[in-house]
C-alpha cells in the first residue's frame, strides 16, 4: 500500500489564519525521482529569492543551481551527510545557499545569514505556491562544496534546499518513511514570544 495519497497535503494546524503556502509548506523527503523542475519555473522561484529584503539593499545571498543529472547535483549530494545523502538525489534541484559575510572590500555583513535566510524563505513560500516542495538541510560539508565550487573566503555556505515533486513514501527506508509520517507540531506561540505589547 502507497501512503503518497495520504501525504499529498499536511496542511499545519495553525492557531490563527495564514496564506495556503504557509499553511501547505512542509519538509518531505520522499521526491519524485523522473519528476524535473524547468528553467522557466526555476527562474521564478530564484526571482521570489532575488526580491527578499536585506540590511541597506546589500542582497548578501548566492546561490548554487545543481539540476539532477549534473555534474554540480552529484557534487553537491556527495556533500551531504546522514540521512540526508539518503533521500536527496531524488529531489529535481538541489540548491546551495550562500551569505555573503563580507563586501569586496572586507567590511563585515553582519546580517548576511540572516538576510540569506530571508531570500531562502521567500523561495520556500514561492516554490510551495507553485506547487513544489522543499526540504532545507545543515547536515553536509561546507568546506567541500565551497572548494569545489571555488567560493571565496566572503562566501559562507549556510544550507541546502532540495527542490521537488512528491514521491513515493514506500520508497523511503523504514526511519525516513516513520519521520514522513510522524505528526507535525510546533512550540504554542505563546513560548516563542517573549513580549508583546
Amino acid at each position: 500500500m502507497t501512503l503518497v495519497t495520504e501525504l499529498t497535503s499536511r496542511k499545519a494546524d495553525t492557531t490563527a489564519p495564514l496564506i495556503d503556502p504557509l499553511v501547505e509548506r512542509w519538509s518531505p523527503r520522499a521526491y519524485d525521482p523522473a519528476a524535473e523542475v524547468s528553467v522557466d519555473l526555476l527562474r521564478t522561484i530564484l526571482e521570489a529569492a532575488r526580491w527578499a529584503p536585506s540590511a541597506n539593499n546589500s542582497q548578501p545571498w548566492r546561490f548554487i543551481v545543481a539540476r539532477r543529472g549534473t555534474d554540480a547535483f552529484a557534487t553537491v549530494h556527495g556533500a551531504l551527510m546522514g540521512f540526508n545523502r539518503e533521500w536527496a538525489d531524488s529531489a529535481a534541484v538541489l540548491i546551495v545557499n550562500v551569505a555573503e559575510t563580507a563586501d569586496d572590500e572586507g567590511r563585515p555583513r553582519p546580517w548576511g545569514r540572516y538576510d540569506l535566510g530571508q531570500a531562502v524563505a521567500h523561495l520556500t513560500v514561492q516554490a510551495q505556491h507553485e506547487g513544489l516542495h522543499t526540504h532545507q538541510m545543515g547536515g553536509f560539508d561546507a568546506a567541500r562544496i565551497a572548494d569545489a565550487f571555488g567560493l571565496a573566503a566572503n562566501l559562507e555556505v549556510v544550507s541546502i534546499t532540495a527542490i521537488g515533486v512528491l514521491g513515493d513514501v514506500d520508497a523511503l527506508s523504514a526511519p525516513l518513511r516513520e519521520r514522513e509520517v510522524a505528526p507535525r507540531s510546533r512550540k504554542p506561540l505563546e513560548e516563542l514570544v517573549v513580549a508583546a505589547a
